[in-house]
């Protein structure tokens, strides 16, 4: 924190995080439903944006969100096994996160997001909401949750979270 003066006398402010900054949206990909979190510029707040039906028109609504927002990446939570393997949620999403990297204004990863959904379940459980009547809800959570991992992983190494998705594979 750092100290200015104002008419009033001196007045605390707090400091501008160091590092990336620009808006990063994350994802939770369902069979039905996509929940979608945004952070603010300074990477500080992550924030529920939307849950939108899983239909054929989803990677470009993702990709128009992310050029509304003027979006530095896309992380897309990747549904891995407990036992870190990839299954068939798994290699959906990726084709999903490869058909968004075709058409994205910015790049697209993938993280891990193992339990995500379950950690959304538990915090809207123990706030008293009914998690069956939630469904939409516990999508954006699971994001928000998913695009904290990526912002603490970010803080912690310096480097962008999660895994690029190849453009060139996209394309092809």
């Amino acid at each position: 924190m750092s100290m200015r003066w104002s008419r009033r006398g001196p007045a605390a402010v707090m400091a501008e995080p160091a590092g990336p900054r620009g808006v990063l949206i994350a994802v939770d990909v369902g069979s039905v439903r996509v929940g979608i979190a945004r952070c603010d510029h300074s990477r500080v707040l992550a924030l529920p944006e939307a849950t939108l039906p899983r239909d054929d028109a989803t990677a470009q609504r993702i990709a128009d969100l992310a050029g509304e927002f003027e979006a530095q990446a896309i992380v897309i939570g990747l549904p891995l096994t407990l036992s870190g393997e990839r299954g068939p949620a798994a290699e959906q999403v990726e084709d999903f996160a490869e058909s968004l990297a075709g058409i994205a204004p910015c790049e697209v990863r993938l993280l891990d997001e193992r339990l995500t959904t379950r950690e959304a379940q538990r915090g809207l459980h123990r706030a008293g909401r009914d998690v069956r009547r939630s469904r939409a809800v516990i999508d954006q959570a699971a994001a928000v949750i998913l695009l904290n991992h990526a912002l603490d992983a970010e803080r912690a190494s310096g480097i962008p979270a999660g895994r690029r998705v190849n453009l060139s594979k996209a394309k092809d």
